[in-house]
């Protein structure tokens, strides 16, 4: 657990209540009723396609041994039927002293006071005189690989894992670390090969990559997992084991091991940079490893040095032996995952028989380098100049006004050592587009990254950026596009060259690229066609957000319109006017260092003779935005191999542009204190479900410095399908509660307290600042002077908190959702699709039903089709930016 600092009453109850977990939980009858329901619903939402398989797997690669008989959450049965008493016993039998462990990291003034308050606390606690002892359970190794074709009607796409079981190796010695460190290196040149494959022309998987993963004490697995086209598990297999095979017979080179060596060089680096700031978390980690594992604690500041000092002297041979681990006559585990079945277990044995034939024969060609160039920018640009700058104390922040007409702002920290994030952003998106237009230009992004947007293909950059860390992203969304990087302040000048090269590369698309981007895309659509959540999912944007073709789901007909040259032509203008961007960096910044860079190479950006994209924000088009104006209540019943079931309630939101500031920050207290409401209601009351989240979207209007914001505030939880129209009933009667008799003291005291330590724990982070910064800057009362529109946010937060009472939290609740609740919104539940026969045998057999519920029954009867919906590429998120 977490506990601030700041109270030291809270640290000597927070080890109190870790004491009352170790030996005196009550676990009452009552207790345990409550409790069930919860576990059930974790039970439950574990029954999808992703953990139906990791159980098959898990089952597949323990077979042999006690882990296949039983998961660590246990049966269903055994869920919904064990008694308290037996609860008890377990608790009693397991839970004992001597098997535990204390670990408490932080930042102490007195270490030793802290070690007193665990005596103090753990002292007096006792358990049974004889802890019984903890058994082990063997895994049997085995030389035959064992297969599986496992057939998943919802999976996500059909994909390859191959598993090699092996024991744990210790970390007692400088050798053993040394030998750690080898396989790393083993690991991260293999998976960098995988990259490459991925990426070259026709390739046998869309990714794939590899991995050593602690299974159970004292077993170990390296696992290589690949995702492909429907119908290519055996290609995709085929192309895994010959690259192991590769390296086995050839090695790695020099240079790719040379590659990998700067990237764990620079890892560590940071890492080591970051020392203080990351130590809790790190050293947490490893006092943990070491009671669970006994491995050593040795500290960031001896392993950097170890790391230093060995990786220099790990040579390619040394790496390229770890391949002999990978051998499938060594407890292998060779599955595939398909949607509809193809391959069989013959066609995977035939290809591991064929592999190891060529390998016997020694008839498997080299690894075939690609040429990297040396520099990211060939010719440096010419700075630009400072044509304005101004300070903001109250942000800590400085503006310039760049000669090409860029704004740049940054702000200074010393949080994090080795940290600098950006984003740039310019006013202008998707809505402007036609419809016609509208799905070519939205796939820009995918086409041209897969191009190189930086100029230079993703598996040439990746070898170039090699030993360094930056990395630059983009986007575009509703209103805006956007740029962003996160980067060490040593490799700023690298990440500030990605984004000069964004601006200055023009992406034409190849035959083969797009061909490669088309068939992801189509299998990412059939994917979502067989998620069930999907028809749900479409259903509710559909209801809240309107029909328009911004809001539909792509479909495959969509896909088989987009015209390349028109995307890339689209996204060659987004990034290509700097005079329209505005950047904000914040970080451990060096003004001396890092201006010259900024003036290079964003003021070095060649501004374009006429305007490109220059949108003033209070002009952009508006996207449809109508929330239904009565009560929607749907139920959207979806095919499932297991049941699921999830529910959704939305209610409309309209802040007034002049008190908007405030109620912006309203709205904020306010969602968090319905989620943890509804949290005890539902949760800790009634023992219902697992999690019940809260979530705000104020989206809903185009970004103008006019009109009232427009949003939705949405809650959503998983609970049992035949319970899940009363649960809904029961949230809707809380919020109406909270409407009329308002919050108690203490909700509000909670509410305020939650916000309070999130605030003050952002006040110390990156992300944070470059967030308040962003919104100050997009905020509709920002007028040219950031630090203006950062005080009055600042401001209305203050405010808020000043005045959040019962009354007046009561009082937002009535004026910002809709007043009662009850009078409008939309409740959609997902269900799963009740088959025909069994809908005609309980329309049969019943003899109570009345007519009404019978004409529904039958009506769902004649509408029961499977309708194909597929994914809505862009987010609540996505229309914010």
């Amino acid at each position: 657990m977490f506990v601030p600092v700041d109270k030291p009453e809270l640290l000597s109850q927070a080890i109190s209540v870790l004491a009352e977990f170790s030996s005196e939980v009550r676990v009452s009858k009552d207790d345990l009723e409550k409790e069930r329901g919860a576990v059930m619903e974790e039970y439950r939402g574990n029954r999808n396609a992703a953990g139906r398989m990791q159980d098959a797997h898990w089952v597949l690669m323990m077979e042999g041994s006690q882990y296949a008989e039983r998961l660590p959450i246990g049966l269903e049965k055994v869920i919904r039927t064990v008694s308290h008493e037996t609860v008890k016993q377990f608790y009693r039998k397991w839970y004992h002293l001597s098997n535990m462990a204390v670990i408490a990291v932080g930042d102490f003034s007195n270490t030793q006071s802290v070690v007193e308050l665990i005596k103090t606390h753990f002292g007096q606690k006792s358990s049974a005189p004889e802890p019984p002892l903890i058994p082990t359970f063997t895994v049997p190794s085995h030389e035959e690989p064992r297969f599986s074709c496992f057939v998943e009607s919802e999976a996500a796409g059909s994909a390859v894992m191959i598993s090699y079981k092996m024991q744990v190796d210790q970390l007692k010695t400088v050798k053993d670390y040394r030998d750690l460190l080898a396989e790393s290196m083993f690991l991260y040149a293999l998976n960098q090969r995988f990259f490459k494959i991925s990426r070259t022309r026709d390739p046998p998987y869309f990714s794939c990559s590899a991995a050593a993963d602690v299974l159970v004490r004292p077993l170990k697995a390296y696992i290589m997992t690949s995702s492909c086209k429907e119908k290519g598990t055996v290609e995709a297999l085929e192309s895994m084991l010959i690259e192991v095979a590769k390296v086995r017979q050839h090695g790695f080179s020099e240079r790719e091991i040379s590659i990998v060596r700067a990237l764990l060089m620079s890892e560590i680096e940071s890492a080591y940079l970051e020392r203080d700031q990351m130590q809790s978390t790190s050293l947490r980690d490893e006092y943990l490893q070491h009671f669970l594992r006994n491995e050593p604690v040795v500290g960031i500041e001896y392993e950097a040095q170890l790391q230093k000092t060995l990786l220099p002297y790990i040579t390619a041979s040394e790496v390229s032996k770890y391949s002999e681990k990978l051998r499938t006559s060594r407890s292998c585990v060779i599955k595939t995952i398909e949607p509809r079945a193809s391959a069989t277990v013959d066609d995977l044995k035939n290809v591991v028989l064929r592999i190891n034939s060529l390998e016997e024969e020694r008839n498997i060609s080299r690894w075939d380098d690609e040429q990297i160039p040396e520099e990211i920018v060939c010719s440096k640009p010419n700075s630009g100049n400072i044509v304005q700058q101004f300070e903001y104390p109250i942000v800590g922040a400085t503006e310039l006004i760049l000669s090409n007409g860029m704004r740049v702002c940054y702000k200074c920290t010393d949080f994090l050592d080795d940290q600098v994030i950006f984003t740039g952003f310019s006013y202008g998106g998707l809505s402007e587009l036609p419809e016609s237009e509208y799905f070519s230009c939205s796939m820009g992004p995918t086409i041209a990254g897969e191009i190189g947007v930086f100029g230079y293909r993703p598996s040439v950059l990746m070898d170039m950026l090699a030993g360094k860390r930056a990395e630059v992203g983009m986007n575009l969304g509703a209103y805006m596009r956007s740029f962003y990087g996160d980067c060490s302040p040593s490799d700023l000048e690298t990440a500030l060259q990605l984004v000069y090269q964004l601006f200055t590369t023009n992406v034409t698309p190849g035959e083969e690229d797009v061909k490669i981007v088309m068939q992801m895309a189509e299998e990412a659509v059939r994917a979502q066609e067989r998620d069930p959540y999907t028809a749900f999912a479409n259903r509710v944007k559909e209801l809240n957000y309107g029909n328009s073709y911004f809001f539909k789901p792509i479909k495959l007909s969509d896909l088989r319109k987009v015209d390349p040259l028109r995307a890339c032509e689209y996204f060659n203008k987004c990034f290509k006017d700097p005079s329209t961007f505005t950047v904000v960096i914040v970080g451990n910044i060096v003004p001396t260092i890092a201006l010259p860079l900024i003036l290079q190479y964003l003021g070095g950006i060649p501004r374009p003779p006429e305007p490109i994209m220059h949108f003033n924000r209070d002009d952009l088009k508006g996207l449809p935005f109508t929330f239904p104006s009565t009560i929607i209540r749907e139920v959207v019943r979806s095919p499932m191999v297991e049941a699921q079931c999830s529910v959704l309630l939305c209610f409309p939101v309209e802040l007034k542009n002049g008190t908007m500031v405030e109620e912006i920050h309203f709205v904020g207290f306010l969602s968090k204190l319905l989620e943890t409401k509804l949290m005890q209601v539902l949760r800790f009351k009634h023992g219902q479900i697992y999690s019940a989240s809260v979530s705000v979207f104020l989206g809903g209007n185009k970004p103008s410095r006019t009109g009232n914001v427009r949003g939705d505030i949405s809650i959503n939880f998983s609970c049992d399908p035949a319970i899940s129209t009363k649960l809904a009933d029961l949230a809707l009667d809380e919020i109406l509660l909270l409407q009329e008799e308002g919050p108690t003291d203490e909700d509000v005291s909670t509410v305020l307290e939650i916000e309070q330590r999130a605030h003050e724990n952002g006040l110390q982070e990156n992300y944070f600042w470059l967030d308040r910064i962003l919104r100050s800057y997009q905020s509709r009362i920002y007028s040219g002077d950031v630090g203006t529109s950062f005080e009055i946010i600042d401001d209305g937060r203050s405010k808020v908190r000043m005045c959040l009472t019962p009354e007046t939290a009561k009082l937002a609740l009535q004026r910002i959702l809709p007043y009662p609740c009850k009078k409008q919104y939309t409740a959609v539940i997902l269900m799963p699709q009740t088959s025909r026969f069994k809908l005609l045998k309980s329309f049969f057999r019943s003899t109570k039903t009345s007519y009404h519920r019978d004409a529904k029954i039958l009506a769902g009867i004649a509408g029961m089709a499977v309708i194909g919906l597929s994914l809505w590429r862009y987010s609540r998120s996505t229309l914010k930016s």
